[in-house]
C-alpha cells in the first residue's frame, strides 16, 4: 500500500474538520444526536441540558437542538464523559489486552494509561512492543507509560536490564505518554546518575514522569519532586497525600485489588483539594473486574461516601485527561472525542450505554464485537518462550542451615522478621519458600521459610512474582515444591496447586508467564477453583493464596522478602 503523502493527510483531515464545523453550525445533520441530554459540564461544575451532536467521532455541538442520522432520546438520564484510569498494569488482569477491554468497556472506561512494567521485566523492550501492538485500535484507548525500573531493584534478576537508551526510541510512538512510576525513589533522592538519566530523557521529550514514593517526606520528598516527578499513586493516608499535593504533585487515588486507598483519601475529594486528584486502579484482578467493575466502582463508592457527584466524575475523567495532556477527552464539549457513559442517576449509578467516538459499544446488555489486533509472530513466539529452567528435583531445595522466616501479617503484604528456622515444621505453620530464577537458566534458587500461610499438605507455585516474575513456590516438602515448580514451567507459566502427585488446581498463563489467552470468565473460574484447592490443603482463608505469595519476592516492601539470592531484610538492606 502506497504511503499517504503529507498533503494527502492534510486534505483528509481538512475534509473531516469541515464536516465537524458544518454539523456544529447546524448546516448539516450529525451522525448521532443524544437528544434532550442532561450532562456533566466539567467546566462549570454543574449539570447542563441540551442536545449533543456527534460527527466523525467528535462532539460537534452541545445545547440547543440538533438533528442527525441517528437520534437517541436520553431524557431522564445522565450523560458523563468516558472514564479514564490514570495508572494500571494491564497484566494484572491475567488476560490479554483485548479481554481486558471487553471487561472494562461496559463499565464506562474509554481510556487507560498502562505501565507495561510486568511484561517488560520478562521480555525486555519486546514487552513494550508487545503491549503497543496488542492494544492498537482497541475501542478503549490504551496509552502507555514506559517502565522506569527494569529490574525494579538491583536485587532482582529480571529478563532484562534497561537503561534510558533502551527505551528512548519509544517516546516517538504516538500513544506513549511518558515515564512510568519511578519506584527507585532512593536512587532519585541520592542523585544516582543512571536513575536521573531516565527522568532527563523523558523531560527532553516533553513527557510526564509518574511517581511511586510511599511515605517519602521532608527534604527527601523535595528532592524527589525537584527531580521532575509529577504524580504519586502510593498515598495511603491524607498526611502523605497532602505533603505531596502541597509540593505540586498530582495525586492518583488508587482503589484496586491489591491496594485500596479511597476511604483514607476521601478528605481530598473536596473543593479545596480535588482539582489535582484523579482515580486509578493500579492492579485489577479478574474477580474484581467481574464482580465490582472498574473506574465506575470508585465513582459509585465515592458518591455513596458523600462526595459531590460532579467532583467524583471529574476525578474519573477530566483530571487524568488534563494531567496527561489528552486535550480532546475527559469532557463533554465541542471538539472532544464523543466518549460517553449514559447512566440512570447518581444514586443507583447503573450504566445504560457506553459510546466510543460516537459508536455505541455497549447498550446495557450487549457489548459490540471487539477484535484482537495483529501482533508480529516474532513477538508472539517470544511471549510464549520465556521459561529457561532446568528440571528441578527435591535436592535443589534441600537446606539444613538456618534461614530467615518471613512472618505473614493477616490482610497485608508486609511481613515481619519471624526469626530463623532450620527445617519445615507444618505443625507450627513453618513452611519452606523458594524463588527460582526462570529467565536465563542461572539455576539461582533463593530458599527461606514462611509462617502464617497455613498450608498443611502439598505445594503452591506461581510465575506471577513481582516484579521480576521468577517462580515462587511454598510447600510442606521438597518433593512437592519441585513438582509444583516443574508444572509451572511445563505450562509456560501459571499458577499450580500440587498435592499427592498431581495438580489439584491450575491456571495456565502462557503469555510471558503472567497472562492467559482465555476469556476473562474462564480465567476467573480456574483461578477461583485453584484458590479453593489451596484452601482445601490448609491455606488460611484470610490469605489470598496467590496474590499474597506474588509479593513475597518484591524487595521493596518491609520487612523480609525472598529473592533468588536468599532472604533479604528490606529495612536493614542486607541478607539474613
Amino acid at each position: 500500500m502506497a504511503r499517504e503523502s503529507y498533503a494527502g493527510k492534510i486534505n483528509r483531515k481538512l475534509s473531516k474538520k469541515l464536516r465537524v464545523v458544518e454539523v456544529a453550525a447546524g448546516r448539516e445533520p450529525a451522525d448521532l444526536v443524544l437528544k434532550n441530554a442532561t450532562y456533566v459540564n466539567v467546566y462549570c461544575n454543574e449539570l447542563s441540558h441540551g442536545d449533543i451532536a456527534v460527527a466523525n467521532g467528535l462532539i460537534a455541538g452541545i445545547g440547543g437542538t440538533y438533528h442527525g442520522a441517528v437520534e437517541t432520546d436520553v431524557s431522564g438520564k445522565l450523560v458523563l464523559p468516558g472514564f479514564v484510569d490514570a495508572h494500571i498494569h494491564l497484566e494484572s488482569s491475567l488476560v490479554s489486552p483485548t479481554e481486558f477491554v471487553k471487561a472494562v468497556l461496559p463499565h464506562g472506561t474509554t481510556t487507560v494509561i498502562t505501565d507495561p512494567h510486568e511484561i517488560t521485566n520478562v521480555m525486555g523492550t519486546d514487552g513494550i512492543e508487545y503491549i503497543l501492538q496488542a492494544t492498537e485500535g482497541l475501542p478503549v484507548d490504551v496509552r502507555v507509560m514506559l517502565p522506569s525500573c527494569v529490574p525494579a531493584t538491583p536485587l532482582d534478576e529480571s529478563g532484562a536490564s534497561l537503561d534510558y537508551r533502551a527505551i528512548d526510541s519509544f517516546y516517538d510512538y504516538g500513544r506513549v505518554e511518558g515515564l512510568a512510576e519511578m519506584m527507585d525513589f532512593v536512587g532519585v533522592v541520592a542523585g544516582d546518575q543512571q536513575v536521573l538519566e531516565k527522568i532527563v530523557a523523558a523531560q527532553a521529550h516533553h513527557k510526564k514522569i509518574d511517581g511511586h514514593a510511599p511515605d517519602l517526606s521532608g527534604k527527601a520528598l523535595n528532592a524527589y519532586i525537584a527531580a521532575g516527578v509529577y504524580s504519586d499513586h502510593e498515598c495511603s493516608n491524607v498526611e502523605d497525600a497532602l505533603a505531596k499535593l502541597g509540593r505540586g504533585q498530582y495525586i492518583m487515588i488508587r482503589e484496586g485489588t491489591a491496594a485500596r486507598n479511597l476511604d483514607a483519601l476521601l478528605p481530598l475529594l473536596t473543593p479545596q483539594y480535588y482539582t489535582y486528584c484523579m482515580f486509578c486502579t493500579d492492579d485489577k484482578h479478574p474477580s474484581d473486574l467481574l464482580e465490582k467493575g472498574h473506574i465506575d466502582y470508585i465513582v459509585k463508592k465515592a458518591i455513596r461516601a458523600g462526595v459531590d457527584p460532579i467532583i467524583a466524575v471529574k476525578c474519573a475523567s477530566h483530571h487524568a485527561a488534563r494531567y496527561f495532556l489528552l486535550n480532546n477527552r475527559g469532557a463533554i464539549a465541542p471538539g472532544f472525542l464523543a466518549d460517553f457513559v449514559v447512566i440512570d442517576d447518581f444514586d443507583a449509578f447503573n450504566i445504560l450505554s457506553v459510546y466510543k467516538k460516537g459508536e455505541l459499544m455497549y447498550d446495557g446488555t450487549t457489548l459490540a464485537p471487539v477484535e484482537p489486533p495483529e501482533i508480529e509472530p516474532m513477538l508472539v513466539k517470544h511471549a510464549h518462550e520465556t521459561f529457561h529452567v532446568a528440571h528441578l528435583t527435591a535436592e535443589d531445595f534441600a537446606e539444613t542451615r538456618p534461614r530467615g522466616v518471613l512472618g505473614m501479617v493477616p490482610g497485608e503484604i508486609v511481613t515481619t522478621d519471624a526469626g530463623y528456622a532450620t527445617g519445615i515444621d507444618v505443625a507450627n505453620d513453618v513452611l519452606k519458600i523458594a524463588v527460582i530464577e526462570r529467565h536465563k537458566n542461572t539455576r539461582h534458587i533463593g530458599i527461606g521459610y514462611i509462617k502464617g500461610y497455613g498450608l498443611r499438605s502439598g505445594a503452591v507455585a506461581t510465575s506471577i512474582s513481582h516484579d521480576s516474575h521468577n517462580i515462587i513456590v511454598v510447600g510442606t516438602n521438597e518433593e512437592d515444591i519441585a513438582a509444583a515448580a516443574n508444572r509451572v514451567v511445563a505450562l509456560n507459566g501459571g499458577i499450580v496447586v500440587w498435592d499427592g502427585g498431581e495438580a489439584k488446581g491450575e491456571l495456565q498463563l502462557e503469555i510471558a508467564g503472567i497472562m492467559s489467552e482465555e476469556p476473562l470468565t474462564v480465567v476467573n473460574d480456574k483461578l477461583e477453583a485453584a484458590k479453593e484447592a489451596a484452601f482445601a490443603l490448609g491455606v488460611s482463608r484470610g490469605v489470598d493464596p496467590f496474590m499474597t505469595l506474588s509479593f513475597m519476592a518484591l524487595p521493596v516492601i518491609p520487612t523480609l522478602r525472598l529473592t533468588t539470592r536468599g532472604v533479604f531484610d528490606v529495612t536493614k538492606q542486607n541478607y539474613v
